[in-house]
C-alpha cells in the first residue's frame, strides 16, 4: 500500500478544483490492480490514503480511490469501516466532501445524506454540483422526503439552488408522473429569484406530451413566449411530434409555420416527423409536398426522409409513384447506393411483394451490391406479420452468411413472430443463442417474450425469463415491469403483481397508467375494490383525467360485478362531476351491471341516458340489451326490441350466438339447429362459441332432453329476433358482394366480432 501511495504522489500534480474533469491516470489504475486485500486493517490504510491525498490537493484522486474501496467491499462494510467508526473525527471539508461525492456515486443516498449532515455541522457548506447528484439518485430511489429536505436545507442553509437544481428536480417529479408538483417548483423559483430557463420549459412541454396532454404542452410553449424565454427546435419539435402522434396534423402544421416565423429553423428530423405524420394521415400529397419544401430551404434529406416517403406511396398511394421516386434519388444521386437498395427492398416489403424482395435482396448479394442491415429488417418484418416465421428465419440466415451482424430490431421482431405463434420455448432459447453470440439483445426483446409467456398462462416461464433478464446484467424497464404487473394480475397473483409494482417504483422507475390499469383491473377481480380505489387515488394525483377514465371504468365494472350497483352509480357521478363524462363504455358496464341484477327498469333507464347524452351505441350495447330482453318478460321485451330496430341496429356473431344459445335453452333445440343451417348457407362464419352451442343442441335432439312441443309467445319473440337477424346479415352479404371485395369485408367484419368479444 505504501508503493501505492508513492506512485500516485510521482505521477500526479495538484488539482485544487474538485469539480474540473478527470480521466483516471495510470498511477490510479495501478493501485487498483494493488489492492486485492480487501481486511479491515488494509481497508482503513485506504482511509489513511485518502486524507494523505486530500492534505496535498490531490483531491479527485482522493475520491476515485474512495469510491473505487466502497465499491470493492460493500455497503454495509463501508458504512462501518469508512464512515461509522471516522465520523466523529472527520473534520475537513474537503475530506467529508470527497466522501459525500463517493458515496452518492455508488448509490448509499443514506450515507450521502449523513455525511452533509455532517459537513454542515462543522460548519462547512456543500456544493451545488454534488448535491445536485444527490438529487437526482434520491428521486431515482423515489425518496422525495429527503429531496425536500434537501431543498428546504439550501433554501434556509445554502447554497442558494441553482436553475441546474430546480431542473433537475423538476424532471424528476415529473418522471415520476407528479407534474403538478413539477409545475409548483416552477412558480415556487421564480419567487426565489431564479428564471426559468428554456430547459425548465421544455422539461414540462415534454411531460405533458408524454401524457397525451398536448393542448396544455402547447398552452406552455405560449407562455414560455409570453415570459421572453424563446423557443428551442426541441420545444416546437417535442409539441409538433405529440400532434402528428395524435393525427392532428392540422394543428401539427401551424405550429411548423409558426416556428419559422419566429426565427426557429426545422431541421431534418423535424421536417420528418411532419411528413410521417402526413404519410400516416394518408395525405401522400401533402407529404410529397413538404419533401419539395424541405429540399427548397436546402434540408438535407436522410435515409429516414426517403423511407416515410417510399413508404407512403407504396402503402397509401400508388406503387408507380413510388418506383418514380426511387428512380429519381438514383438518378440524381441524392442517396447512397447502400440506403436506395434498403428504401427499394423496403418499398417491395410495403406494396406485400415479399418475395420479389427477397429475390432481389438475393440478386444484390450476388452482385456484390452494398446492403444494410435495415433491408434485413424489412424483410424479416414483413414475414413476421405474415406469419412466415420460416421465411423470416432464412432472411436472417442469409444475413449472418455474408457477414452482417443482426440489430436489436433484427432480434426483437424474431422473437415476436415466434411469440405471436405461440412458439415461446423456440424464442427463449433464440434469446440465448443471441446472447451467446454476441448480438445486440434489447430490454423490448426481453418484454416479447415475457409477455408470450403470459399470454399462454405459463407463470413459472415468465418468473424464469424475468430472472435470466437479471442475470445477464439487464436492468428491467418501465415498460418490462408493466408488462410483468399485467400478466402477473390477469393470471390471478394480484398480490404479488403489487409487490411486483412496489419494488418497480423503489427503483425510481415511473408506473404508467398501464401499469396502474392493470392493477386496479386485478385487484377488481379479486373482489379487492378498496385497495383498488386507493391506487385509483394515487393515479389521479399523476395522470391527467383522460388517462384515467378507463381506470373509472374498470373500477366501476368491479362493483358491477358484486352487484354493488350503488357504488357504481357513485363512482360515475364522481366521474361526471369531475368534468369528465362517461363514455360509451362507462354506460355499458352500467346497462350490463343493472341487466345481471335483473332490475331492467333500470338498464333501460340508462340506456335511455345515454342517448340523451349524445353518445352512440355501440355493438356491445346492442347485445347487452339483447341478451337481457331474451329473459325479461315478454311486453317489456317487445317494447325495447322495437326501439333498438328503429335505431337501425346491426346484429353481428355475438348477436347470433346469443339468440341461438336462448332459442336452445327455451326447448328449441331443432329451430337452433335450422338457423344455423340458413346461416352457413349464406355463407356466415361461426366461431368456437357457436360450434358449442351447436353440439348442444345436436345433443339435445339426440337424447331428446329438454325439447318442448309447446309454441309459447316468448318463444315465437325469439324466432323472430333470429329471423330479423338472419334477413339483415343475408341481404347485407349480398349487398357486399355485389358492391364491395368480399375479402375485404370479411376482415372487417372479423375485426369487430373480436373487438366486440374483447369489451
Amino acid at each position: 500500500m505504501s508503493a501505492a501511495l508513492g506512485i500516485l504522489h510521482r505521477n500526479l500534480k495538484p488539482c485544487k478544483d474538485p469539480e474540473s474533469p478527470r480521466e483516471p491516470p495510470g498511477c490510479f489504475c495501478i493501485f487498483k490492480y494493488v489492492f486485492r486485500d480487501h481486511s479491515d486493517g488494509v481497508v482503513r490504510h485506504c482511509y489513511v490514503v485518502v486524507h494523505l491525498l486530500v492534505s496535498e490537493e490531490y483531491r479527485l484522486l482522493a475520491q476515485d480511490v474512495l469510491t473505487w474501496v466502497i465499491q470493492e467491499i460493500g455497503e454495509e462494510r463501508s458504512y462501518k469501516l469508512v464512515w461509522r467508526e471516522n465520523r466523529e473525527n472527520t473534520l475537513d471539508f474537503f475530506i467529508l466532501d470527497a466522501l459525500m461525492r463517493s458515496f452518492t456515486d455508488v448509490g448509499m443516498a443514506s450515507c450521502a445524506l449523513e455525511v452533509l449532515d455532517r459537513m454542515r455541522e462543522v460548519g462547512g457548506r456543500p456544493s451545488g454540483s454534488a448535491i445536485c447528484v444527490l438529487v437526482k439518485l434520491l428521486l431515482r430511489f423515489g425518496d422525495c422526503g429527503s429531496v425536500w429536505k434537501l431543498f428546504r436545507d439550501m433554501v434556509h442553509k445554502g447554497p442558494i439552488p441553482s436553475i441546474y437544481i430546480y431542473n433537475m428536480m423538476i424532471l424528476g417529479f415529473c418522471r415520476r408522473g407528479s407534474i403538478r408538483i413539477g409545475e409548483s417548483l416552477f412558480y415556487v423559483m421564480r419567487k426565489f429569484g431564479c428564471e426559468p430557463d428554456v430547459h425548465t420549459y421544455n422539461i414540462l412541454i415534454n411531460a405533458y406530451c408524454v401524457r397525451g396532454c398536448t393542448w396544455d404542452a402547447l398552452n406552455w410553449v405560449h407562455l414560455m413566449v409570453e415570459s421572453g424565454c424563446h423557443p428551442s427546435s426541441a420545444t416546437f419539435s417535442t409539441v409538433i411530434n405529440a400532434f402528428c402522434k395524435e393525427g392532428n396534423i392540422g394543428e401539427a402544421r401551424k405550429i411548423f409555420d409558426w416556428m419559422q416565423e419566429m426565427g426557429v429553423f426545422p431541421n431534418t428530423r423535424l421536417f420528418n416527423a411532419l411528413m410521417d405524420g402526413y404519410v400516416k394521415a394518408r395525405e401522400i400529397g401533402l407529404a410529397s409536398m413538404l419533401y419539395e419544401e424541405m429540399r427548397r430551404k436546402g434540408v438535407a434529406p436522410d435515409g429516414v426522409t426517403f423511407n416515410i416517403l417510399a413508404a407512403g406511396h407504396y402503402k397509401y398511394g400508388k406503387e408507380e409513384d413510388g418506383d418514380n421516386l426511387l428512380r429519381n434519388l438514383s438518378v440524381l444521386g441524392l442517396v447512397p447506393d447502400c440506403s436506395l437498395s434498403d428504401v427499394t427492398i423496403g418499398g417491395l416489403c410495403w406494396a406485400g411483394r415479399l418475395d420479389e424482395a427477397l429475390e432481389l435482396l438475393k440478386n444484390m448479394l450476388e452482385k456484390g451490391i452494398p446492403l444494410s442491415v435495415i433491408a434485413f429488417n424489412s424483410l424479416i418484418v414483413a414475414y413476421g406479420k405474415e406469419g412466415l416465421e420460416d421465411k423470416a428465419f432464412e432472411v436472417y440466415n442469409i444475413m449472418v452468411k455474408f457477414g452482417l451482424t443482426p440489430s436489436a430490431s433484427t432480434c426483437t421482431s424474431l422473437l415476436l413472430g415466434l411469440s405471436r405463434n405461440g412458439r415461446i420455448q423456440d424464442a427463449n432459447s433464440l434469446i440465448y443463442q443471441m446472447i451467446e453470440k454476441g448480438y445486440p439483445i434489447s430490454k423490448a426483446a426481453f418484454t416479447v417474450v415475457l409477455d408470450g409467456y403470459f399470454k399462454k398462462g405459463d407463470m413459472i416461464g415468465a418468473q424464469g425469463l424475468w430472472t435470466g433478464m437479471e442475470m445477464v446484467g439487464m436492468a428491467p424497464d418501465a415498460v418490462a415491469y408493466s408488462a410483468f404487473i399485467n400478466g402477473l394480475s390477469k393470471g390471478g397473483f394480484v398480490e404479488e403483481a403489487y409487490d411486483m409494482f412496489l419494488k418497480m417504483t423503489g427503483k425510481g422507475l415511473v408506473p404508467n397508467n398501464f401499469a396502474y390499469n392493470s392493477l386496479i383491473s386485478g385487484f377488481c377481480n379479486s373482489g379487492k375494490l378498496d385497495e383498488a380505489l386507493k391506487l385509483e387515488m394515487e393515479m389521479r394525483r399523476g395522470f391527467a383525467p383522460r388517462s384515467y377514465i378507463v381506470t373509472y371504468n374498470t373500477l366501476i365494472s368491479g362493483y358491477c360485478k358484486q352487484f354493488d350497483m350503488l357504488n357504481a352509480e357513485n363512482l360515475a357521478n364522481t366521474l361526471q362531476s369531475s368534468g369528465w363524462g362517461p363514455d360509451v363504455t362507462t354506460y355499458n358496464i352500467q346497462i350490463h351491471g343493472y341487466c345481471r341484477s335483473q332490475r331492467m327498469n333500470r338498464a333501460i333507464m340508462m340506456f335511455d341516458e345515454l342517448i340523451s347524452a349524445g353518445i352512440v351505441p355501440d355493438t356491445v350495447t346492442y347485445n347487452t340489451l339483447i341478451n337481457a330482453v331474451c329473459h325479461d318478460i315478454l311486453d317489456r321485451a317487445m317494447i325495447l326490441t322495437g326501439r333498438l330496430l328503429k335505431m337501425a341496429f346491426l346484429p353481428d356473431l355475438v348477436t347470433t350466438n346469443l339468440l341461438l344459445s336462448n332459442l336452445r335453452k327455451q326447448g328449441l333445440p331443432q329451430r337452433t339447429a335450422m338457423w344455423a343451417q340458413k346461416l352457413r348457407e349464406i355463407p356466415f362464419e361461426f366461431d368456437e362459441i357457436t360450434y358449442k352451442i351447436l353440439d348442444k343442441a345436436y345433443h339435445d335432439l339426440e337424447e331428446d332432453v329438454g325439447c318442448t312441443k309447446e309454441i309459447t309467445g316468448k318463444s315465437l319473440f325469439l324466432d323472430f329476433l333470429m329471423y330479423m337477424t338472419y334477413d339483415f346479415i343475408h341481404r347485407n352479404r349480398i349487398y357486399q358482394k355485389a358492391s364491395f371485395d368480399p375479402l375485404e369485408f370479411t376482415d372487417n367484419r372479423s375485426s369487430m366480432n373480436m373487438e366486440a368479444i374483447n369489451r
